[in-house]
């Protein structure tokens, strides 16, 4: 698929609220991104509106994060039941049910690694998600080279995944990703059937757009303009919540 400039234009969520099956990122997309992980956490107004959109589209919305499963609960009050997290590692159906993947004795090593390097290097926050260790340096931006180019070593050494995404690299298992999650969740209930419409703002997210087009829906980039594979856009967490409540009866908007 060819990456091109995401347009501004969108059209109103009402003629697809009755048959879209919604796919969101968190972090940049439902919250907005802070200096470190936990300094997220729950919102009335963001609750509110899952549940109501859960109740719109008879189940048809899933998380898909880079996040821990439990992060993203404790994020969004437990109000979602379909969550793919850890770039799709994990993933939670409706039903409750996981399927998950395990951690090799590989990512234990690259997880020392990782915490002697940040232990001498102010501003650096480490992040265990347990099939996945993610090294954050937002506070700490120049250290960006040499932050990618420890994890790519060790994910190299470690026969690991790279992934790189808003000022933080992390080494993961194989397996799974965000475009992955989208078609595990489109087969099964009550996802099937819906058209796939995937908002996202990182690097990661890509897998997910292209995913949704590929099953005939919309893949919606979050942020400022660059180069993506999603067709439309957002400019951030406010006008994403605007677009998303767009969808809901008036009289019941959160």
């Amino acid at each position: 698929m060819t990456a091109t400039l995401a347009s501004d234009r969108l059209a109103p969520p009402g003629p697809w609220a009755d048959g879209a099956a919604l796919f969101l990122d968190l972090d940049g997309v439902l919250a907005n991104i802070e200096p470190r992980p936990d300094d997220v956490g729950p919102e009335p107004w963001r609750s509110q509106l899952l549940q109501r959109l859960l109740e719109r589209l008879d189940g048809r919305l899933a998380i898909v994060s880079g996040r821990t499963l439990e992060d993203v609960d404790r994020i969004l009050d437990h109000t979602v039941p379909s969550v793919a997290a850890v770039h799709g590692l994990v993933r939670r159906r409706s039903d409750g049910s996981l399927a998950a993947a395990i951690a090799s004795p590989g990512l234990a090593q690259v997880r020392s690694g990782l915490a002697e390097f940040a232990a001498g290097r102010s501003g650096l926050v480490l992040e265990d998600k347990g099939v996945a260790v993610a090294l954050h340096y937002r506070l700490a931006p120049e250290l960006g080279p040499q932050v990618q180019a420890e994890a790519e070593r060790l994910a190299r050494e470690h026969q690991l995944k790279l992934q790189l995404g808003h000022m933080v690299a992390e080494v993961r298992e194989r397996g799974a990703d965000k475009g992955a999650a989208v078609r595990a969740f489109i087969a099964e209930s009550p996802f099937a059937g819906g058209v796939p419409i995937f908002l996202g703002d990182d690097l990661t997210d890509e897998d997910g757009f292209a995913a949704a087009l590929a099953l005939g829906g919309l893949g919606i980039l979050v942020g400022p303009q660059r180069a993506t594979g999603a067709r439309r856009r957002l400019a951030d967490v406010e006008a994403v919540r605007a677009w998303l409540q767009a969808g809901l009866p008036q009289s019941r908007r959160p």
